[in-house]
């Protein structure tokens, strides 16, 4: 890869280098010495036709059509009147001028630029293998209308994976031919006007040019290849807003502990609690002892008396628990003060957060095998029939020319469909931890919906929820795999197909969901995170002035004066006011705090009611622009 640039040699090119190509405008190179290798071939394949040769699409016809081999002239040209739309050039010609332009039979919304330049990335490099027959200067002219931003209009639907994805990529190949509609520098044109504007010709098609550049897995294979690409990424987000979750929640670490994992070692769990460990780093809210925290109460008139505690929004308070409760208990409470407040008295945290590094990690793992089938794929050859003019030991033609399948999407549509049914995974669990912050019978004593609605007028953070369970049910409807349904086509001569144009598209089209579901998840953990900081905060600022009757007043069920508990009360409220005063500042995770901080410097903390979509959409692009990366 050079700095605007990427050499194509049919056998190294990486998903990043073809990312970077499709998303970020990079040029490619042809190498010139694998061009010697695709001319070769090309003059194998002239050589064999003038020799007479039956060449399957090259001197017959496709498909159901295999049997029909082509004569020396048109038999339409003796019909009574001629033929008055006899094309130009030969019959051979012809053949495969007419496999462009009636396949090209795609519908629906175009897709975007970097999936139409991903699709010719891969089909260039795939042809650059010198097995397809293909001349340089068609080769070379593909290369020129992608370096020169020409997209041709491939509508998404259409292809059933199997032989290849040969309508979108018809699309892709007619505007080589001055056929078809393109963009160009943002308007949508006729082929032929598209090239015009950028300086460049149509071509003619020769000997088994439209069927090396129409069958092929380019459609499948690009939108995988940009979906793994938007899943990375967002494996990580959804491991960053999980960490944020359990900061929130004053969670648990020992079971992201590496001798857990360490007893079940699937790379993606060993992974991702290795990695939300880094994330937690630093985090002085993870592993707090269950006293010192307090439970959210609602704000009242009389519930500071400091200037500085007065513009708090909410109140504080923990349960003492007396002596006479805590029998078969005694060791819990010789190391934990007898207080209640946000934290259950219980050593493991509900699944969702718990079992975080499996589920997270048995997706990226899904993740991971799809890598491996794409990597291959990218440097595969996958047209029909493939051409090996280096076989001189042969005695047939069949034995240089060979039908193969390389073509079947299968491969690559079971892959992806391991993948599709991953992501609703994801944004399960992902909706179950914001489901928690948001219910107060789960939420470890934060305010019901994440808002202190002393008034009765405040929904809060409940909503949010509603859409993350909406975008969850969608996808797992979305979920159903379509490599499990094959639909015969071509007069049943190709009788068994992969659907992976399908699989892949309906994973790359999932993303946006998981994203934004994973968004709404770190939009309530930021909220929920300020009111746990701010809690224990303004807890610890209490004790620091050393006046345990403050604290004392905090607790609801404190008992009064007269009552034979109260001396022992006394003496524990004031170790609880020791401990929170021996503490220092509560925080989150370093990293945690980077993302809270980026996200705060667009969305404020959420005092009062106020209308959220502003917020929603803003955290929804935040994601998608990738400003949650962290190294």
């Amino acid at each position: 890869m050079t700095a605007n640039s990427i050499l194509l040699d049919g056998n190294s090119l990486s998903r990043q280098q073809l990312v970077a190509v499709a998303r970020q405008g990079y040029g490619v190179r042809l190498d010139p010495e694998q061009l010697k290798r695709v001319q070769r071939a090309a003059d194998f394949l002239a050589d064999k036709v003038s020799c007479g040769e039956p060449t399957y699409g090259v001197t017959t016809g496709f498909g159901s059509n295999a049997d029909k081999l082509l004569g020396a002239y048109r038999l339409r040209d003796e019909l009574p009147g001629g033929n008055p739309h006899k094309p130009e050039g030969t019959l051979l010609e012809e053949l495969q001028h007419n496999l462009i332009t009636t396949h090209a039979v795609c519908v629906g919304k175009p897709f975007s630029a970097d999936v139409v330049r991903a699709m010719l990335v891969i089909r260039i490099n795939t042809l650059m293998r010198g097995h397809s027959g293909i001349r340089v200067a068609t080769l070379e002219a593909l290369t020129a209308m992608l370096n020169h931003d020409v997209i041709p209009v491939v509508p998404e639907k259409g292809s059933v994976g199997a032989s290849g994805d040969l309508a979108p990529l018809s699309h892709l190949a007619i505007v080589l031919l001055g056929g078809g509609e393109a963009f160009y520098k943002g308007e949508r044109l006729p082929g032929a006007e598209a090239l015009k504007r950028a300086g460049l010709q149509p071509i003619r098609l020769s000997f088994k040019e439209g069927l090396a550049l129409n069958n092929g897995t380019a459609q499948m294979l690009a939108t995988a290849v940009l979906a793994l690409d938007t899943i990375e990424y967002l494996l990580d987000v959804a491991d960053l807003a999980a960490s944020m979750t359990l900061d929130a929640f004053a969670g648990r670490s020992g079971a992201l502990r590496a001798e857990v994992h360490a007893l079940r070692p699937h790379p993606g769990q060993v992974s991702v609690a290795e990695r939300v460990r880094e994330l937690l780093n630093g985090s002085t809210l993870v592993d707090i002892p269950y006293h010192l925290v307090p439970r959210f109460r609602q704000w009242s008139v009389d519930a500071w008396h400091t200037t500085e505690d007065q513009a708090l929004s909410f109140d504080i308070s923990w349960e003492w628990v007396p002596a006479n409760q805590r029998h078969g208990r005694e060791a819990f409470y010789n190391r934990f003060l007898p207080f209640k407040g946000g934290k259950k008295h219980q050593p493991q945290d509900a699944y969702c957060l718990r079992c975080m590094p499996q589920v997270h990690g048995a997706v990226r793992d899904a993740w991971a095998q799809a890598c491996r089938v794409i990597d291959i794929e990218l440097n595969a050859v996958t047209d029909n029939p493939l051409i090996f003019p280096d076989n001189t030991d042969a005695t047939h033609i069949e034995e240089q020319v060979i039908s193969a399948g390389h073509f079947h999407g299968m491969p690559l549509a079971l892959a992806m469909s391991y993948v599709k049914a991953a992501i609703p995974v994801l944004a399960s669990i992902s909706e179950r931890r914001l489901n928690k912050l948001v219910d107060p019978a789960t939420s470890d004593g934060l305010p019901a919906f994440l808002t202190g609605n002393e008034d009765g007028t405040d929904s809060g953070f409940m909503i949010v929820q509603y859409t993350a369970a909406a975008l969850v049910n969608d996808l797992a409807t979305r979920a159903h795999p379509a490599s499990v349904y094959s639909v015969p086509t071509s007069a049943n001569a190709e009788d068994h197909v992969s659907m992976g144009a399908n699989e892949a598209r309906h994973v790359l089209e999932m993303t946006e969901d998981l994203s934004h579901v994973l968004a709404l998840e770190l939009y309530t953990a930021a909220q929920a995170l300020d009111y746990r900081q701010e809690m224990l905060n303004a807890a610890r600022r209490l004790a620091a002035r050393g006046n345990w009757q403050a604290l004392a007043s905090k607790v609801a069920n404190a008992p009064r004066e007269d009552s034979a508990h109260y001396a022992q009360f006394v003496e524990e409220v004031k170790q609880l006011t020791a401990a929170l005063a021996d503490v220092g500042d509560f925080h989150a995770g370093k990293a945690v705090r980077t993302a809270h901080d980026a996200l705060r410097g667009h969305i404020s903390f959420m005092h009062r009611d106020r209308a959220m979509d502003g917020d929603v959409r803003t955290v929804c692009e935040l994601v998608q622009k990738r400003t949650f990366t962290i190294n």
